[in-house]
Order: C-alpha cells, then sequence, then structure tokens
C-alpha cells in the first residue's frame, strides 16, 4: 500500500521518536487516518504511536481536538489557523508529547477560488515548543495523489520537531 521511500521515512522518524522517548498522535482530516496508518505499518511502532485522531468533520475536530468551533467558522476548516489548533489539540488530548495534523481539500470537488483542490495545510506540534505549519499546494493532481503527497509532506515535516 505505501512505497518503499514512505515506509523508510516512517522507520526513520519511528526511531528517532524511541531514541527521544516520545510518543506521536495524528489528527487528519483530508488523510482519513493514512499518516496513522503508514506509522502502524511498521512492525513495533505500537512504543511510539499513541494515537491517532480521524477529524473529518467539523464537529469531530471541535469534540475531540478543542478547535473552537468559531475558529472553523470564521477560517473554514482548511486553514492555517485550523491546522495549528488540530495539532496542538492532539498532544493536549492524548498522552503524546507530539502530533501532527492535516486539513485539506483533496478532490475532486470541494474546492473554491480561495481554496482549490489540492490545498492542504499541515501543522506540527511538540510539547513547549512553537507549532510548525506549512501550506501545500499540490494542485488538482487526484484525490489519492493529494493524500499520498500529504501524508509524505506531514511526516518530513513532523520530522523537523525533533
Amino acid at each position: 500500500m505505501f512505497s518503499s521511500p514512505l515506509l523508510r521515512l516512517a522507520e526513520v522518524i519511528l526511531a528517532e521518536a524511541r531514541a527521544q522517548r516520545l510518543r506521536i498522535a495524528t489528527a487528519e482530516s483530508c488523510t482519513g487516518g493514512l499518516i496513522g496508518g503508514l506509522l502502524t505499518e511498521i512492525a513495533g511502532s505500537s512504543d511510539v504511536f499513541e494515537r491517532g485522531f480521524i477529524v473529518y468533520s467539523n464537529r469531530a475536530k471541535s469534540d475531540m481536538l478543542g478547535v473552537p468551533g468559531d475558529l472553523i467558522a470564521d477560517m473554514g476548516a482548511v486553514s492555517e489557523p485550523v491546522a495549528r489548533a488540530m495539532a496542538e489539540g492532539a498532544v493536549m488530548n492524548s498522552n503524546a508529547h507530539m502530533a501532527v495534523a492535516v486539513t485539506g481539500v483533496a478532490g475532486p470537488g470541494g474546492g473554491t477560488a480561495l481554496k482549490p483542490v489540492g490545498l492542504v495545510h499541515i501543522a506540527a506540534a511538540r510539547e513547549n515548543r512553537s507549532i510548525l505549519h506549512e501550506a501545500h499546494r499540490f494542485g488538482d493532481i487526484g484525490r489519492s495523489e493529494v493524500r499520498m503527497k500529504t501524508v509524505e509532506a506531514a511526516l518530513l515535516l513532523l520530522q523537523r520537531m525533533f
């Protein structure tokens, strides 16, 4: 299911988290659990991967991660502030030390002029550190491709938190 390069990247992240005795959580909207699925594809990941939040709906983002409803209403679910709040909420609502969060428009529909198909916001949070954020405009390259590129970008951003 996952490419060899993605599996190797997941192995590196898990090994680094293990070496630092850190646990990881994910908060996923547009990827629907693929990041957590990739991390748990690696044998022995249970000592590092704490939990995954699949928060596809706006209500789930609020209920499970504490993302303020007015933030979602004002900025939209696909936005930097919401991605940051998701990552922070994943750390606060788990036993993890760090988390990565993704929210975006995978397509084929749902895009607008301001938030086109392929736009994804990714945030990574770690206890007592500033939150990192990246926005990616993958373009209208197909739903599966947007989701897999998001998984890779999320792991690369998470890796920067070590």
